[in-house]
């Protein structure tokens, strides 16, 4: 396998960091702190900065836009709604991308690749009929709209997603839903539009094949966002991850993706590639951190020494840069197993990676909070929040516990009596 760039990945690679290193990172703290203003003044923090609006008409009209659109569904929308050159990328082509991408907390939005809308478009794209793609799907393409992802419940364990116990019940030509999703990112932006849920419709029925995925607008009677959920003090704004409840909400059943009972189908073909984007946006958080570290450790003295030369701080430079380089390495093998098609291997891949990454990228950041003593742990700096957003990730899209399952499974299942030729 090889794992060089490509001509137009290597181009839209070089011209992201260009973009992030001349347009974002110059205005990424004032829109932080203003955001932060208005939370702790009670104002307005959820209604997107201006300054993120005009990035996203600049990062469009340079081609820079939907680069997550995967080559073997772009079709059409790659050239209507994609980058330059009219076509979607493959997972190896993406993954430096993401990564260039994870350095900034603005960026994937800039780009229109922000999770969960990424997620939730290629689920349109893959299962959404004609009508629905028109409806919602081109206008998440276009930027104009954003969406949420309603799955994970809080009174029941969500690691299992055979647990979900809210409901998307067929009454004629309806969808009748009830229950209570939180953990919904994005459902805190003004402009979500469209959620994404989960429901059980058949308990008679086998156990993965009893739950069916809907298209709920925002606004249906019924749907109500009891409240945005902090994780470790932050609130991600303007996306935010919402708990919400859904009472006796009604649809047609033209809003089931795919069919009825195919929830797991879906949720196996969106999640696979979206892991990669998040590890890969991991990656590149873990580099900003240690660009950070190495750069405060050759300012600061102590001692009479350069914190780099202080406390085997070298060694741990050191380890960090190697921990970054094996776990790129491992996401691209996931990237390219993808790319071949899913497969056990790919699936153990992608497994491994999700357990492997965030732990990484943990160390690092954790490696420069301490290198920046007190300051590392202030909003002056973007390591708490890129601390933050690493452990939640060892939770988001399945726990450390449940990936490591998976890899065992596999593995056992190569070396189980009659497995081997």
């Amino acid at each position: 396998m090889d794992f060089s760039l490509s001509p137009r990945s290597a181009d839209l690679r070089e011209r992201v960091r260009h973009f992030i290193a001349t347009e974002i990172e110059p205005v990424e703290h004032e829109v932080h702190a203003r955001i932060v203003a208005a939370r702790h003044s009670g104002g307005d923090s959820w209604t997107p900065d201006p300054v993120i609006e005009e990035l996203k008409a600049k990062a469009r009209e340079q081609g820079l836009w939907n680069l997550f659109l995967p080559a073997e569904h772009a079709g059409d929308y790659a050239a209507d709604f994609g980058t330059d050159g009219g076509e979607g990328l493959s997972n190896v082509d993406y993954a430096p991308l993401a990564e260039a991408m994870g350095r900034s907390l603005l960026a994937p939005i800039v780009f229109n690749s922000n999770a969960p809308d990424t997620g939730n478009m290629e689920v349109l794209l893959r299962y959404g009929t004609e009508q629905q793609r028109a409806q919602w799907l081109e206008p998440l393409l276009r930027g104009e709209i954003r969406s949420a992802f309603c799955m994970t419940e809080p009174d029941v364990a969500s690691s299992d997603a055979t647990n979900m116990e809210a409901t998307a019940r067929i009454e004629g030509d309806e969808v009748v839903i009830n229950g209570r999703k939180w953990f919904s990112t994005g459902v805190g932006h003004p402009d979500c539009k469209i959620l994404i849920f989960m429901g059980l419709t058949d308990p008679d029925a086998d156990r993965h094949s009893r739950h069916t995925m809907v298209l709920v607008p925002r606004d249906a009677v019924g749907v109500t966002v009891d409240r945005m959920l902090p994780t470790m003090g932050y609130y991600d704004e303007p996306l935010g991850h919402g708990e919400v409840s859904f009472d006796d909400v009604r649809v047609p059943v033209g809003n089931i993706l795919l069919g009825p009972g195919r929830a797991f189908e879906i949720a196996q073909g969106r999640l696979g590639p979206g892991r990669v984007h998040h590890c890969m946006r991991a990656i590149g958080l873990a580099e900003r951190a240690l660009e950070l570290a190495c750069v405060r450790a050759q300012e600061r003295t102590a001692f009479g020494k350069p914190l780099a030369n202080l406390g085997g701080n070298r060694e741990r430079i050191a380890d960090a840069r190697i921990a970054i380089n094996r776990s790129r390495l491992l996401v691209l093998h996931a990237a390219w197993l993808l790319d071949q098609g899913m497969s056990r291997d790919a699936l153990s891949a992608v497994s491994e990676i999700k357990v492997e990454v965030p732990a990484m990228a943990l160390d690092v950041i954790d490696m420069a909070v301490q290198l920046h003593g007190g300051a590392g742990m202030t909003d002056d700096f973007p390591l708490a929040a890129a601390w933050v957003g690493a452990r939640t990730l060892r939770l988001a899209d399945g726990p450390d516990e449940v990936h490591r399952n998976v890899v065992a499974k596999i593995e056992l299942g190569k070396h189980t009596p009659g497995s081997r030729a």
